[in-house]
């Protein structure tokens, strides 16, 4: 805002331009103002006029093309928040693939809140449909996909995961992680898990904990086997080794021994207890052979007992896992005779109650059946004897030069260098690709099927976001997870599919929602697609 009138600008500027000598002093004195502010005001006032000479158009012209351009700014900067790449497929991928991951409705609908503005936002009933369409989908690419991966599994890991108690029959293939079966029951009976795992025909090995239910389906697929073998123009019947699972007994032994110590441990407190009680019974003076000394005595003999009997149970106890190793402590294979001799021996120590259960598992013969077929496959793999002990003693020593390397222990690692070379020197020719046979068995020995509970802990944020589980969802999930690329690890940069041997056109589970079943199945039936 201006400080002077307008007239006394255009008096200050005449003053200057036109007026005789001593009109700026009397006009400055006359306008309240210094001399160099009436040069100011005649130099701006010229300007001026100049200016408003100039072609163009003028102010007012020039102020409505502003508010004109202010408007269309706002228009577009609407439209720009409205303009968001993400049609409606996309929408659809987003949140069938957030509902695999296990989120529910509710926060798929409140992450598309952030994406959409509000008048585009999608209810929750359109996200229901297009997950429950997409989950039955993947109920019929999952019976095409597990009918080519009949001739592929193997080996098998079974467990179950329960959802409102209604069970979900699961199996994983342990080597690639590919989740093959996960299936809602009324029930886990053995006519159930029969029915479940006859869909494998070719399947050799099992590991499993001790369930009836698992055993008692893996007995009548053996029983089922042996009948269709049984005409004399059928094939032989497929065998079916079945194993206790390692990790259930390690898990069971560790509880256990927990328990031996909580036990010695509140017999020593109890011990120290009854010590602070004679020495406030000493502070206060009075005949002291009025405490009965024997009560302490008696209280440290137990706690001293206790914890003698929980340090030989202990060591029992590494007995017995050590037995359960592929190598044994000495170096050597580990076999059969000589890891029942040590369970036996650990099972004899191992009294009392809470450690009845791993007892019978120890003493099960099913639990060393992973030596078994580790020692058929070696076998196999290298017939000689002498040959194939040095090739295991190869895979020993690579294996404990490459954790002491990265423990820092360079020298141990060098020495363990040396020793390996002379060992391959001695091994002959062709020693790498029997090296190579023997160390895929020992790498791929199925012991546990604790691959089943990292399957499970994925399924189990089902149970925490999720009122019920329709198995169109459990499918929509296995097939995410079967086609979804490990981060890290050996198995980094392939799904389980791919590590499996089976060969899909996509490995991308919305690439293969998308496709029909049945140009699917021609597909994986080709020779050139199919294994």
């Amino acid at each position: 805002m201006f400080r002077l009138p307008v007239l006394t600008w255009i008096g200050n500027a005449a003053a200057v331009l036109l007026g005789r000598h001593g009109a700026v002093t009397e006009q400055a004195r006359s306008a309240a103002c210094s001399r160099q502010s009436a040069y100011d005001h005649a130099h701006k006032v010229q300007q001026a006029l100049l200016d408003a000479q100039l072609p163009g158009p003028d102010r007012a012209q020039l102020l409505q093309q502003l508010a004109d351009l202010q408007q269309q700014n706002e228009q577009l900067r609407g439209a720009l928040r409205r303009a968001i790449d993400f049609p409606l497929d996309r929408q659809r991928r987003f949140t069938v693939t957030a509902c695999a991951l296990g989120l529910s409705l509710s926060q798929v609908l409140v992450l598309l809140a952030v994406l959409l503005p509000k008048d585009r936002l999608p209810s929750r009933a359109t996200l229901g449909r297009w997950t429950q369409h997409s989950a039955r989908t993947a109920s019929r690419v999952l019976a095409v996909l597990d009918k080519a991966c009949r001739p592929l599994v193997l080996c098998l890991c079974l467990d179950e995961i329960f959802f409102r108690r209604r069970p979900v029959l699961m199996a994983v293939e342990p080597q690639s992680l590919a989740w093959v079966l996960g299936r809602r029951s009324p029930d886990r009976t053995g006519d159930t898990w029969a029915k479940a795992l006859a869909g494998w025909p070719q399947l050799r090995d099992v590991a499993c904990d001790g369930g009836s239910g698992p055993q008692r389906g893996l007995e009548l697929l053996v029983a089922r086997r042996q009948q269709a073998a049984a005409p004399p123009d059928a094939p032989p019947a497929v065998p079916l080794h079945s194993r206790l699972d390692v990790f259930h007994i390690r898990r069971d032994g560790a509880r256990a021994l927990r328990q031996e110590w909580a036990h010695a441990q509140r017999l020593w407190e109890q011990a120290e207890k009854v010590d602070r009680a004679k020495e406030r019974f000493d502070r206060q003076g009075t005949d002291r052979r009025q405490f009965n000394k024997s009560k302490g005595r008696k209280a440290w003999a137990k706690a001293e007992a206790a914890l003698e009997q929980a340090c030989h149970k202990e060591q029992a106890w590494q007995r017995a896992v050590a037995a359960l190793g592929v190598i044994r402590p000495d170096g050597s294979l580990n076999d059969r005779a000589w890891a029942e001799a040590q369970l036996r021996a650990a099972a004899a120590e191992l009294t009392g109650g809470h450690w009845a259960k791993v007892r019978r598992q120890l003493l099960d013969r099913r639990t060393l059946t992973f030596l078994d077929r580790l020692q058929e496959e070696l076998v196999q793999a290298e017939p000689d004897p002498l040959r194939r002990e040095g090739l295991v003693a190869l895979w020993r020593w690579r294996r404990q030069s490459r954790q002491e390397v990265q423990a820092g222990s360079g020298v141990v690692g060098v020495a363990r260098g040396v020793v390996a070379a002379v060992v391959q020197a001695r091994l002959g020719a062709g020693w790498e690709q029997a090296y190579q046979r023997v160390s895929r068995v020992l790498r791929g020995v199925l012991r546990a099927s604790s691959c089943v509970g990292c399957v499970n802990s994925v399924v189990r944020m089902h149970q925490s976001r999720h009122r019920h589980l329709s198995q169109g969802l459990l499918g929509l999930k296995r097939l995410y997870f079967n086609c979804r690329p490990f981060r890290e690890g050996n198995r980094k940069r392939h799904c389980p599919y791919q590590l499996l041997g089976l060969q899909l056109p996509t490995y991308d589970p919305w690439d293969l929602l998308q496709m029909d079943p049945d140009e699917l199945e021609k597909r994986l039936s080709s020779s050139a697609v199919a294994l």
